[in-house]
């Protein structure tokens, strides 16, 4: 059906996004020799990390660019900061995503990062991952071409983000798969905002 939807659309950009996507995400999950990557830590982390890096921002900037605004194909700076600060970020997601659930990758042999470093180590590599992202926003942000006030807006917004995402750390119980479930939701959340401004940069 999403196929379907982009090649009614004829947009390459959406077409290639949806099947390296797919593509992706049934190596991480399908039961099938030399597939379920998501037993492997590495493989698992790279899925994630080359979709949300790599493939939605670039593909996205590229319908838009090219297929909805006609526009040559020039990177900008927003981009080449989006992709920097979605590098961080998303590796920061691909780790924390097995803290809740490290009991049952024990049991079903599956060997996250979170059962072979533990819960605590992962957690505190992820959140200063996430911090780092925002920092890069940061300094994007302040150092932009934008006018005084989007500088501003885009540099508060990221300090904003990243203070909720240090203040919420105290509150983690990182035994407890119900809090880590949550504030691993809350990551997800505060990187949606961190979309909103990182548009803004020049």
């Amino acid at each position: 059906m999403g196929l379907g939807l982009n090649l009614m659309i004829g947009s390459t950009a959406l077409i290639w996004n949806f099947v390296l996507c797919a593509t992706l995400w049934t190596c991480y999950s399908a039961n099938l020799p030399f597939l379920r990557w998501k037993q492997n830590p590495v493989l698992a982390s790279l899925v994630m990390l080359s979709c949300w890096t790599f493939i939605l921002p670039v593909t996205y900037f590229l319908h838009m660019q090219t297929f909805v605004l006609k526009r040559p194909l020039v990177l900008t700076r927003s981009l080449i900061v989006t992709l920097l600060f979605l590098t961080f970020y998303a590796t920061g997601l691909s780790l924390a995503k097995d803290i809740p659930d490290v009991e049952g990758d024990i049991k079903h042999g599956v060997d996250s990062f979170s059962a072979r470093l533990g819960q605590k180590k992962v957690f505190w590599i992820s959140v200063f991952l996430y911090e780092i992202a925002f920092a890069v926003a940061f300094l994007a942000g302040a150092s932009s071409s934008s006018p005084f006030w989007i500088k501003f807006v885009t540099c508060l917004g990221n300090v904003v983000l990243g203070s909720i995402l240090w203040y919420q750390t105290k509150y983690v119980d990182v035994t407890n798969p119900a809090s880590t479930r949550s504030f691993y939701s809350l990551n997800w959340k505060l990187m949606m905002g961190a979309h909103v401004l990182l548009p803004l940069i020049r």
